[in-house]
C-alpha cells in the first residue's frame, strides 16, 4: 500500500483505524476498505466520513450493513454526500417506488452507490415495461444480476429485442433470465460459446433450445461448457442431443456432485447392486440428502466404497451399464 501511496505516511492513520473501529467496522473490515483505497486515511474522518455514515444510517442500514457496504465499496467515502449520494439514493427510491424495495436494491449492489449508472436504470427499466415485463420481475433481474440493468440503453433494447425474438414470455422468470445471459456475454463470447457446443455435434435449433429449456446455460464459460459436455458425451456416452433437452446437467458441478455421484453408481454396477434403471438428470438433481440415504448409507456396510467413491477417492472410469435420461 504504501509503495502505491507514500503520502499515507503523513496522515493521522491512527485517528482513521480509531474512527472505523468506533463504528463497528472489523480490523478485516478497515483492512480491505483502506488497501482498496489508502487515500482515506487523508481525510477528517468526523468532518468527511461521519455524516455519510448518518445518512446511511438513516436510510434503516444496520451498523454492520453499513460496515459490510463500505468495507465492499469504499469509493463512496470519497464521493460527495450532497452532489452525488444523495441524488443517487433519491433516484433509485423514485425508480424502485418504496422504501423496503430500495433496501433490497443497495444490499444487492453496493456499486450502484458508487458510481453514476445509476441513471442507466430508468430507461432500460422502461424498455422491459414496454414489452409487458411485470415490476416484480423487473426487480428479480435486478436482484439476480444487478449489472444486467446498468448497460447502456441501446444495447439493452437489442437485447431485450432479441429474447422476444427467441420466444420468451416477458411473464415469466426464464424472460429476465435470458436477457441476464446475454447481457453477460459480447457478440463475440456469446458466438464462442455457440461454437463450443457446435463442435460436439449440436445443430443451431439444438442450441437455441437448449438456452430456451435453460437460459443460464449461456452463463458459463466456454472452458466449463467443453469439459461438461466432454464428460457427458464422452465419460457417460449421451448424444449430445439428449443434453440439449435437458441442459440443467450443465448447471451442477462436475467435480463437486456430478463425478462423485456417477463414482458411486459405478461402484453399485460393478456390484451388480442396482440396475439401469436410473435417469443420469434425476440422480444428477437429487438432493444431496436423498443421493445419501438411497446409493450411499444403504449400501456402506456391504460395499464400503460407495463412502470412498463419494468423497472423490475413487476415480471415475465409467458405467459399466449405459443410464437412461
Amino acid at each position: 500500500m504504501l509503495s502505491k501511496y507514500p503520502a499515507v505516511l503523513e496522515s493521522d492513520a491512527h485517528a482513521a483505524v480509531e474512527f472505523f473501529r468506533a463504528h463497528g467496522f472489523s480490523d478485516e473490515q478497515i483492512t480491505t476498505l483502506t488497501m482498496k483505497r489508502p487515500s482515506l486515511y487523508m481525510y477528517n474522518a468526523d468532518k468527511i466520513f461521519k455524516p455519510k455514515l448518518v445518512f446511511f444510517k438513516s436510510l434503516g442500514l444496520s451498523d454492520l450493513e453499513i460496515a459490510q457496504l463500505l468495507s465492499s465499496e469504499p469509493y463512496i467515502l470519497s464521493r460527495s454526500l450532497e452532489k452525488q449520494i444523495i441524488p443517487c439514493v433519491q433516484e433509485l427510491k423514485r425508480v424502485f417506488g418504496t422504501d423496503v424495495n430500495f433496501l433490497k436494491v443497495i444490499k444487492a449492489c453496493y456499486l450502484i452507490l458508487e458510481s453514476n449508472m445509476v441513471h442507466m436504470l430508468q430507461p432500460n427499466i422502461d424498455t422491459l415495461k414496454s414489452h409487458g415485463v411485470p415490476q416484480s420481475l423487473v426487480l428479480k433481474l435486478f436482484f439476480i444480476r444487478p449489472m444486467s440493468l446498468l448497460i447502456c440503453s441501446n444495447r439493452f433494447s437489442e437485447i431485450v429485442s432479441e429474447v422476444m425474438k427467441l420466444g420468451f414470455d416477458p411473464n415469466y422468470l426464464s424472460f429476465v433470465l435470458a436477457i441476464r445471459s446475454m447481457a453477460l456475454n459480447s457478440t463475440t463470447l456469446w458466438e464462442q460459446k455457440v461454437k463450443a457446443f457446435r463442435s460436439f455435434g449440436l445443430s443451431e435449433d439444438e442450441i437455441c433450445s437448449a438456452f430456451k429449456r435453460q437460459p443460464l446455460c449461456m452463463t458459463h464459460s466456454e472452458k466449463k461448457i467443453k469439459k461438461m459436455m466432454g464428460f457427458f458425451v464422452n465419460k457417460l456416452k449421451m448424444k449430445p442431443s439428449m443434453i440439449s433437452k435437458s441442459p440443467n446437467l450443465l448447471q451442477y458441478s462436475l467435480e463437486k456432485r456430478i463425478i462423485p455421484r456417477c463414482s458411486v453408481l459405478q461402484v453399485l454396477m460393478l456390484k451388480g447392486l442396482i440396475k439401469d434403471n436410473i435417469g443420469i438428470l434425476y440422480m444428477v438433481a437429487m438432493a444431496e440428502k436423498e443421493f445419501m440415504v438411497k446409493f450411499v448409507s444403504k449400501y456402506q456396510n456391504e460395499v464400503p466404497d460407495v463412502v470412498r467413491a463419494h468423497q472423490g477417492k475413487i476415480e471415475f472410469q465409467g458405467l459399466p451399464i449405459a443410464m437412461k435420461m
